[in-house]
């Protein structure tokens, strides 16, 4: 996995999305708790970098009004 980042070198790499979590999921179920915790946020207004694939864009249409992509 370190070679592989190593590859791509900068940040906002082909094959990449930013993804900023934007509001607050106390009042959301519990899945969508799960969901920003399963894309790996720790604190709101917290900008992640994650794979472009199906699964992650699937995590984030789930849930579009706690996130928004950034560039």
């Amino acid at each position: 996995m370190i070679e592989k980042q190593k590859k791509t070198g900068n940040t906002g790499a082909k094959g990449t999305v930013r993804i900023r979590w934007v509001r607050s999921y106390i009042a959301s179920p519990v899945k969508h708790k799960k969901i920003v915790k399963g894309l790996g946020f720790t604190r709101l207004n917290q900008v992640v970098e994650r794979e472009d694939t199906p699964s992650i864009r699937g995590m984030v249409k789930k849930i579009p009004h706690l996130l928004e992509f950034v560039q």
